[in-house]
């Protein structure tokens, strides 16, 4: 990981668009600010409408930059935020583990997002709020068991307790490398199905010091320490 954040001085080579979604108050801004800043706020408030951060990276001896955008989860910003998942190469679901209700609406979100974005789009179901586990009200067997049926990478983290964060995030920027580096190796001439992705628009991402081998579809969980 020692490569991993570089000198902010050099010239951007690439920039990627991911996007937080979920209903509010599950802790996406909270998951973005650590990620993005290595900050936690206990006075959060709940975003309006959108903000991103971005995050620069030196990977593979590129400079690229994770534009990471935090979309409000309130029903009455549902069109503001529609049209901020176009162009997006990666989209992080976040649900609150003490919050069932946030879970049972993963599937409307996950629909939303893929009536939206690009159809190769990297998806990861993330259940937040781990450090919160006597408080536990979603079982992380149904989280896998959704992210496996739905083809979803699956994480849970803490934002409180940095748990799994920059892993969640990483995570999502190796798949994006894995069917990057996938499409790379067809003929220039050769068309794609279904039109063309925008994920063959990036670069290619992989975790210096690691082969680009494909991300399971599915992580056992690690508890809080």
């Amino acid at each position: 990981m020692s490569n991993l954040y570089g000198d902010f001085n050099q010239k951007i080579d690439y920039v990627f668009k991911i996007v937080l979604i979920g209903d509010s108050a599950v802790g996406k801004s909270q998951l973005l600010a650590r990620f993005a800043r290595n900050e936690f706020n206990l006075d959060s408030k709940a975003t309006i409408g959108v903000e991103f951060q971005t995050k620069t990276l030196v990977i593979d001896h590129k400079t690229v930059k994770a534009q990471i955008w935090d979309t409000a989860g309130q029903e009455r910003y549902r069109a503001v935020t529609s049209a901020y998942y176009r162009g997006a190469v990666g989209a992080m679901l976040v649900y609150d583990i003490t919050k069932r209700q946030s879970f049972d609406h993963v599937a409307k979100w996950l629909e939303e997002l893929r009536g939206h974005a690009d159809k190769n789009i990297v998806i990861m179901l993330v259940g937040n709020k781990s450090d919160l586990g006597t408080l536990r009200a979603v079982p992380t067997e149904d989280a896998k068991e959704f992210a496996q049926r739905e083809n979803l990478v699956f994480m849970e983290t803490s934002a409180l307790e940095a748990t799994n964060v920059e892993t969640a995030f990483l995570t999502v920027l190796t798949e994006i490398y894995r069917i990057i580096s996938k499409k790379a190796l067809l003929p220039n001439d050769e068309p794609e199905s279904g039109g063309g992705s925008s994920l063959l628009k990036g670069t290619n991402i992989v975790v210096p010091g690691q082969e680009p081998v494909p991300v399971r579809r599915s992580f056992n969980c690690c508890t809080s320490s």
